[in-house]
C-alpha cells in the first residue's frame, strides 16, 4: 500500500507539470452511430427532439470510446469492423489573434475522417499514431453560413468517421493475434495555439557511461501556417527538484525542416534509472507559445553476448507486454485505468516493457518515464506478408511518427520494426529477400530519426542479422517442448546473435482453474527439438502433442513453468533480460475456441485487473518490498484421499517461512531461489475431510508479513457429472454473484469437469458478461466443475438460467 501511494503520488506530480499545455480533452456531448450513413447531411442537420424521422438513431456516449468496448469477446458474433460515427457541436473561442483552433487526437483507428459542418477538413490512416487537424479555416467558413448559423446556437458542428473495416494494405494484418480496434479510442484534445507555435520540440540527453557529465540538444518544429520568418526562442532547463539549471534566449531562423536550438551542458546531472527515474523538465517558449518537456539523463549499452548494462552497471531486464486492452471498453482505457495497469505491473517488480504491437498512448509513455520502466515499442508490421506501395508509406510514416512524437521519453531504449513478419498469409507472394529490403530501409531510417537508440524484432530469423537486437521465439513448456528445457535454448539462441533479448514466454491459464497434478498432460511431449512456437500451435486441434493442447490450462502449471524460468534467469550471467507475454488477458479474434472465446489468457492478471495466481510468482523474485502469498486463494476446493500428503507452496521474498495449518506449525522453511518450485517455500502436508485453514508468517529482516486461506478438502470421489445446480453466492450493491456447480449423480462435486456452460438472463436484471474473463462471460468453459457470472438487479425481478450440453437447464429466480 505504501508503495502503491508512493507511486501515485509521483504520478499525481507528473501530470500537474505537463498538464500547463492550453488544451481541451473533448470527452462528453458526443453522439455515436455503429455504422455508415447515407451522407456528410445525416450527421449535420439540425435534429429535432421527438421527430420519428431522424434516423438513423444515434446514442450519447463520452470519449474515450471503442466500437468494440464489448463486442470483441462476444462469443456468437464477429467482432464488428466497419465504419462508425461520432459527432458533437463545440464552442470555439480562440484566445490568440489570428490563432489556429486545432483537434489533437491521440489515437483513433483505425481511418479517420473529420468534417466541420459538411466540409471534410482531413483524413489519416493508422490507429496508433497520434495526428492533429487544423480546422481553423473550416470554422471561420462556417460562421458565414447564416442560414444554418442560428439553428447551431452559435457551436460549431463537427463530424468525425472512423473506419476499422478489414483492408490487406493497412498494417497490423488482420491476422494478427489481437483486434483491430474501431473509434475515437484515446483522447481528443481541443487546442489553441498562436498564429506561430511549436509543434515539435526534440530535447535529446545524453551523459556518459558514469553520469559524470551531460548534455542536452534542443531542436524544435514550427507550425507557422502565417509564415513567419523569425522568432525569439527561449529555453530553460529545470533539475528533478524543480531548480532552475540553466535559461538561454536566442532569435532563430523559422524553416521547414525544423531549427537547432542550441545546447545544454550539466555537470554531474541526476541520473535517470528503474530505480530512481530523475526527471528534468525542459521549457520552450516562442513568442506567445510555451511547451514543457520530460527528459532523462541516463546511459545504456547492451553488451555484445552479454547483458544490459544501464549508467555503468548490469541490470537484467525484467519485463512484461501491454495491449491497449480492458474489461467493458476494449480498446477505450481511462487515464485511470492506464495508471492503475502501470503501477500494478511496478508493484510486481516489472522494470522493463514491450508494448505490443504499436505505439501507445503518451499516457503509458509518461508513466514509463515516471515510475521508471524501460520501453520497447514498435509499429504495427505485424504478420501477413509484405504488401505494396501503399502499405509500405503506412509503415515509413508510422515509423516516423512513433519516433518523434516519443523521442524525449527516457525510458525508450528500443524502436521495434516488426513482429512476426516471416508469417505469410495475407498475400499471394511472399518473398523473403522483399521482406529483407524493406526491413533494412525501415532500419535505415530508425537509425536516421534516433541515432541513440537500439533496433529490434521477434520472430523473423532470416532478417535477425539486420538489427542490433533480436528476440527469437522461445516457447519453452508452452508451444514446444517442456519448460526445463529453457535455459539450453536460451543459450543457443543468444550465440547466433549479437544482442539477444527474449521477448514473449509464458502459456494461458483459465483463471480460477486449478490442477493437484499439473504436469500430468505433459508426459507425451517430445523434447530435444527446440521451444518455438509454429505455424498452427496455437490451435487447440491437431498436431504434436504440447502443453498449449494437451496441458490443463491451469493457474497450477504456468504457476511452475513462471517460477523455473524466474529461478533460471538468476542464474544466466548473460542474459540481457526477457519479458513475459503478457500482463493482462486480452481479447484476439483469431482464439475463439479458448475457455473464455476470443481471449488469449496468457496473462498474470486478468482482463478487469484481477491478480492470477502468477502475478505473486513474479513478486516473489523480483520485488524488495517484503511479500508472502499462499498458493490457491482462488481454489475453494482441493481434492484427494483421506489422510494423503499434499503440497501447500508459499511464494515469498521474504529470508524464511513459518506455515500453520488448523493452527499448528508445519515448521519454519528458508527460502532458497534455486529450490524448485517455489524457492523451497513448499510443505508436504497430511490432510483430512473438511474444512483447512491455513496462515503463513514470514520475515525479512525484522519485517513481518503474513498470509492466510481457507478451503475445502473433498475425499469423496465422483463420476461423470450428471446435473448442474447453480445458487446465489453474493449480493452487494445492486449485483448478485451467481455460482454453478457440476454434480455426479450422487451429488458429489466434479472438481475436474471443464464443461462449457451458458448462463441467460430474462427479467429486470442485466448479465455482466462480454468482459473476456473468467467470471464475465456468459459462455465459459468451467474451472475445477464450477462458474461464475454477476448480474446487475436494476431493482427488479429476473430469472437466471445456467446450461450444460446433456443435462437440463437450471433456473434461479432472484
Amino acid at each position: 500500500m505504501k508503495l502503491r501511494l508512493v507511486f501515485s503520488l509521483m504520478i499525481l506530480l507528473f501530470t500537474e507539470i505537463i498538464s500547463a499545455q492550453q488544451a481541451t480533452r473533448l470527452n462528453s456531448n458526443w453522439q455515436f452511430l455503429k455504422q455508415d450513413i447515407g451522407g456528410i447531411w445525416e450527421a449535420v442537420r439540425p435534429v429535432k427532439a421527438g421527430n420519428p424521422e431522424d434516423v438513423p438513431l444515434w446514442t450519447n456516449v463520452s470519449l474515450p470510446h471503442c466500437v468494440n468496448a464489448t463486442d470483441a469477446v462476444d462469443p456468437d458474433v464477429n467482432y464488428y469492423q466497419g465504419p462508425a460515427w461520432y459527432r458533437t457541436q463545440l464552442t470555439i473561442q480562440n484566445p490568440y489573434t489570428n490563432g489556429r483552433t486545432l483537434l489533437h487526437f491521440e489515437g483513433a483507428g483505425q481511418k479517420t475522417d473529420v468534417y466541420v459542418y459538411d466540409k471534410k477538413v482531413a483524413s489519416h490512416i493508422g490507429g496508433y499514431d497520434e495526428f492533429t487537424i487544423d480546422i481553423t479555416d473550416a470554422v471561420e467558413a462556417f460562421k458565414k453560413i447564416d442560414t444554418f448559423q442560428n439553428q447551431f446556437k452559435g457551436k460549431i458542428p463537427v463530424s468525425i468517421r472512423t473506419d476499422n473495416s478489414r483492408d490487406l494494405e493497412l498494417i497490423p494484418s488482420d491476422l494478427s493475434d489481437f483486434n483491430l480496434y474501431g473509434g475515437i479510442y484515446r483522447y481528443l484534445n481541443l487546442v489553441y495555439v498562436p498564429a506561430v507555435s511549436i509543434d515539435k520540440v526534440f530535447a535529446f540527453a545524453e551523459t556518459d557511461k558514469m553520469g559524470k557529465t551531460g548534455k542536452v540538444n534542443i531542436r524544435t518544429r514550427f507550425y507557422n501556417p502565417a509564415k513567419q520568418t523569425t522568432t525569439a526562442v527561449t529555453v530553460k532547463l529545470f533539475d528533478p527538484k524543480g531548480k532552475l539549471v540553466h535559461e538561454f534566449t536566442k532569435n532563430v531562423t523559422i524553416a521547414n525542416d525544423g531549427v537547432v536550438i542550441g545546447d545544454i551542458n550539466v555537470t554531474k546531472p541526476m541520473l535517470w534509472s528503474t530505480d530512481q527515474p530523475q526527471l528534468y523538465s525542459i521549457e520552450v517558449t516562442a513568442g506567445e507559445y510555451k511547451q514543457t518537456e520530460k527528459i532523462g539523463f541516463r546511459h545504456f549499452e547492451f553488451v555484445e553476448k552479454g547483458p544490459f548494462m544501464l549508467n555503468g552497471k548490469r541490470l537484467l531486464l525484467r519485463g512484461t507486454h501491454r495491449h491497449e486492452d480492458h474489461a467493458g471498453v476494449g480498446g477505450a482505457m481511462t487515464e485511470e485505468q492506464m495508471r492503475t495497469e502501470m503501477i500494478m505491473m511496478k508493484e510486481m517488480g516489472v522494470n522493463f516493457i514491450r508494448l505490443g504491437h504499436y505505439q501507445q498512448s503518451r499516457i503509458i509513455l509518461n508513466l514509463c518515464d515516471s515510475l521508471g520502466i524501460v520501453v520497447w515499442e514498435e509499429i504495427p508490421w505485424c504478420r501477413g506478408g509484405l504488401g505494396g506501395n501503399v502499405y509500405k508509406e503506412q509503415a515509413r510514416r508510422m515509423l516516423t511518427n512513433m519516433i518523434e512524437q516519443h523521442y524525449n521519453h527516457a525510458s525508450v531504449i528500443i524502436w521495434g520494426l516488426g513482429n512476426e513478419n516471416d508469417w505469410p498469409g495475407d498475400f499471394p507472394e511472399f518473398d523473403k529477400e522483399k521482406i529483407r529490403t524493406f526491413m533494412k530501409e525501415l532500419n535505415d531510417l530508425s537509425h536516421k530519426l534516433d541515432p541513440s537508440r537500439k533496433t529490434a524484432i521477434r520472430r523473423c530469423d532470416f532478417c535477425k542479422d539486420i538489427v542490433d537486437v533480436y528476440s527469437p521465439s522461445i516457447w519453452a513448456g508452452w508451444y514446444r517442448g517442456i519448460y526445463t528445457e529453457y535455459k539450453q535454448v536460451s543459450e543457443e539462441e543468444m550465440k547466433k546473435v549479437k544482442h539477444f533479448l527474449h521477448v514473449e514466454w509464458g502459456g494461458d491459464s483459465h483463471a480460477g482453474r486449478h490442477s493437484e497434478n499439473p504436469d500430468n498432460g505433459l508426459r507425451n511431449i517430445k523434447t530435444g527439438g527446440g521451444a518455438d512456437e509454429r505455424a498452427g500451435d496455437a490451435s487447440l486441434i491437431g498436431g504434436a502433442a504440447r502443453a498449449s493442447k494437451d496441458g490443463d490450462w491451469s493457474e497450477s502449471y504456468i504457476c511452475n513453468l513462471i517460477d523455473w524460468h524466474l529461478k533460471e534467469q538468476e542464474t544466466m550471467p548473460w542474459l540481457t533480460g526477457t519479458a513475459q507475454w503478457p500482463f493482462k488477458d486480452f481479447s484476439t479474434p483469431v482464439r475463439p475456441d479458448n475457455p473464455v472465446p476470443y481471449m488469449n489468457q496468457k496473462g498474470v492478471v486478468e482482463r478487469d485487473f484481477t491478480k492470477k495466481e502468477s502475478y505473486y510468482v513474479f513478486q516473489s523474485y523480483w520485488t524488495a518490498q517484503p511479500m508472502v502469498h499462499i498458493y490457491g486463494h482462488s481454489w475453494p476446493v482441493r481434492w484427494g484421499n483421506e489422510g494423503e500428503e499434499k503440497m501447500i507452496k508459499v511464494y515469498s521474498n521474504c529470508d524464511e517461512a513459518e506455515l500453520f495449518v488448523n493452527g499448528k506449525s508445519m515448521g519454519i522453511k528458508k527460502r532458497n531461489s534455486q529450490d524448485f518450485p517455489a524457492a523451497g517455500l513448499r510443505w508436504n502436508v497430511v490432510l483430512n475431510k473438511g474444512n483447512i485453514d491455513v496462515k503463513v508468517i514470514a520475515k525479512k529482516g525484522k519485517i513481518i508479513v503474513e498470509d492466510a486461506i481457507r478451503f475445502r478438502y473433498q475425499t469423496e470421489k465422483w463420476s461423470k457429472p450428471a446435473k448442474l445446480l447453480i445458487e446465489k453466492v453474493k449480493e452487494e450493491n445492486g449485483i448478485i454473484t451467481l455460482e454453478a456447480k457440476l454434480l455426479d449423480d450422487k451429488n458429489v462435486q466434479c472438481l475436474d469437469a471443464t464443461n462449457w456452460i451458458r448462463f441467460g438472463l430474462t427479467g429486470d436484471g442485466e448479465l455482466i458478461d462480454n468482459q473476456g474473463t473468467s467470471s464475465g462471460s456468459n459462455y465459459v468453459q468451467m474451472y475445477n466443475g464450477r462458474a461464475v457470472i454477476s448480474l446487475k438487479t436494476n431493482n427488479g425481478k429476473s430469472a437466471v438460467s445456467a446450461k450444460v450440453v446433456g443435462m437440463p437447464t437450471v433456473f434461479i429466480n432472484l
